[in-house]
């Protein structure tokens, strides 16, 4: 059987608040580090029919592309709802979230 990994490297400060995030991959071109401000993971816990997550960002990350990836997330959630369950309603109301979202942050106070 084929096996993958995702690594991740998080440095902190003498706070333990993230300075710098960094991943890696086996079947990533290169499997070199990358480095990035934010991720999310979230899991299925099949026993307790939850979803545990884990989301962290740099400190240096800011508020307004903070915000953008959020609606990314959403969108690709959005995607990937639809092609794991087919269900075009659900899809399309996360998809028309976005579109509100997008629509409220291109307001300079809402950034």
């Amino acid at each position: 059987m084929k096996k993958s990994e995702i690594k991740i490297t998080i440095e902190l400060d003498d706070k333990n608040i993230p300075e710098k995030i960094n991943w890696e991959a086996t079947d990533r071109p290169g499997n070199v580090p990358s480095s990035t401000k934010a991720f999310s993971l979230t899991l299925w816990d099949d026993q307790n029919k939850s979803t545990p997550r884990i989301d962290l960002w740099t400190k240096d990350m800011p508020v307004n592309e903070m915000k953008k990836y959020y609606i990314d997330c959403l969108g690709g959630l959005a995607q990937t709802l639809l092609s794991a369950t087919g269900d075009e309603f659900m899809s399309s109301e996360t998809h028309n979230l976005c579109e509100k979202l997008i629509e409220y942050l291109k307001n300079p106070d809402n950034q």
